[in-house]
């Protein structure tokens, strides 16, 4: 089993798909990498030799931001929209639908479970 970013990634499977594994490398920079390197996209990783695993670990080293950088640097950028008490921030703090979206129904995603209100009906 090939240990790219700290992430176990399947052998079974294509390159281009087990690479998206990997927290921040969807379908295009799997292709990007894959091309840089020179290796085939229908190629499995239990095919490929220690020798491009370890390209592949340096490319992704070298050039893309991933994991735990990633989550950190996404993580501190929504603290930082909290602290300056901005729109953004405010919604990120509640709970609510950041992007401009309905409250009124749906944004359940956000908001969690539906809770009752006492004393709604008459």
């Amino acid at each position: 089993m090939a240990r790219i970013a700290g992430v176990n990634i399947p052998t079974n499977k294509r390159v281009i798909i087990a690479l998206t594994y990997i927290h921040g490398i969807g379908r295009t920079k799997a292709v990007e990498i894959a091309d840089k390197i020179g290796i085939d996209h229908t190629r499995r990783v239990q095919d490929l030799t220690d020798a491009e695993v370890l390209q592949i670990r340096e490319t992704i080293d070298a050039d893309h931001m991933v994991e735990g950088d990633l989550r950190r640097d996404t993580s501190m950028n929504i603290k930082r929209l909290m602290d300056l008490a901005c729109y953004r921030g405010l919604r990120h703090r509640k709970g609510l639908p950041v992007r401009g979206q309905r409250t009124h129904t749906n944004a359940r995603t956000r908001k969690g479970k539906p809770k009752a209100i006492a004393g709604k009906k008459k």
